[in-house]
Order: structure tokens, then sequence, then C-alpha cells
């Protein structure tokens, strides 16, 4: 059986909460979703899995099964098939544990989930997230920071077009992620329009509540 239809048959989580703390990281494109992960890493020693950068890197392997399939839904902003992703997810985070002498790990998974059957089969497969932590953004700033970095990103994604297209998926996709969580009390949102280090303020002071001092001291 293959990774993706063990995947797909599996109703019982393969980590314990207890063992592994994730959390989802959502917001729109240009959202600033990396900066606050880098800088979460920094601080508190957090692996940051970006769902994008696993994809990008796995579509340019040369012996990837699903190469193709991903190329094909990224430069159209579609929606990677979810057992592809959360089979990439899983194999990152268990390369993390297999390396960690505790055999736990904290985990901020970001840009996923990207609609709400990524996030029921990622809680039911994988591990239960503590929460989502959302950066909120009016779509012009947003817009704005992606075409400025698309002048030196190289992305063929960061054009206006496509960025338009990631804003009309993220809006009918992600954001009923955002409300299924909400409705949980499983929401932190973080005003994502300040600089940076505004912004970091503001996360840090959101987990130090959430979070027990053993994860965010």
């Amino acid at each position: 059986m293959s990774t993706i239809d063990s995947l797909k048959d599996r109703t019982t989580p393969v980590f314990s909460p207890d063992d592994v703390t994730v959390l989802f990281v959502l917001g729109g494109p240009g959202a600033g979703k990396g900066t606050q992960c880098e800088r979460l890493v920094a601080r508190y020693g957090f692996s940051h899995l970006s769902a994008g950068d696993l994809l990008r890197a796995e579509q340019n392997r040369p012996d990837s099964e699903f190469g193709d399939l991903i190329r094909h839904h990224i430069r159209n902003g579609l929606i990677v098939p979810m057992e592809v992703t959360i089979a990439l997810l899983e194999a990152a985070m268990r390369q993390v544990l297999d390396s960690s002498s505790s055999k736990k790990g904290k985990f901020l998974i970001d840009g996923f989930p990207r609609k709400l059957d990524q996030a029921v089969k990622f809680e039911e497969a994988v591990v239960p997230a503590r929460f989502v932590l959302f950066f909120d953004c009016p779509e012009d700033e947003m817009e704005r920071r992606l075409l400025q970095r698309g002048q030196t990103s190289g992305r063929e994604d960061d054009n206006a077009e496509s960025i338009r297209k990631r804003f009309r998926t993220f809006v009918e996709t992600s954001m009923p992620v955002v409300d299924y969580f909400e409705k949980q009390g499983r929401v932190v949102k973080v005003d994502a329009r300040p600089e940076p280090g505004k912004v970091f303020e503001a996360t840090q002071a959101e987990l130090a509540k959430r979070l027990s001092d053993d994860v965010v001291a």
C-alpha cells in the first residue's frame, strides 16, 4: 500500500498531542506568515514547516511522482490534493522527531490547512493542532507586499493575475477553516498590518496566554 493510500485509510493520529505541539499558521498571501514564523523559530525553537516550500521542493525533485501534478496546481492557483500535502508534512515532522533525543517536537505549520477537509484529515491522521495562529491583513496591503516581493523573488506566482487568483482561493477555501476553528475557540487572531516587530510582540503576547511555559519559555 502506498503512503497516500495508507493515509487515506488512517483514522487514528500517528502522534500524541502530549508529545507534539502543532500550531497551524494561516493568513492571506503576503500577510507575513513566513517572517513571523522565522522569529518564532529563533525565539522559541519551533520547527517551521511551510506547506508551500515542501510542495515547491517536491515538484523540483527529479524522481518525484507528484512533480507534474504539483506544478500544474501551483501554476493555476489551485490547491494540491490534500493527501500529497499531508504526506509531505508528516514525513518532515518524522524527520525532525527522529533527530530529537526526547522524541518531542513543536511545529509551526505555515500555509496549511488550506481547506476544511485538509484540517479534518490532518487532525484525524497525524495529530490534533493546538490552535490556528491567524495573521489578519487587508487584501490591498497584501497585494502591495507581494508585488514588491515579486520584483526580486523569482517566484512565478508573484504577479498581479496569480496574486488575485490566490486571494480568491484563500477567501473561498481557507476562511471556512478559520471559521471552523474559531467556533471551537481555537483561533488566535493577530493584526498583521503593523511593521513585523510590532506584529511579533502581539504574537508573543497571545502565545503566552495560550501555551504552557515548556513550549514558550
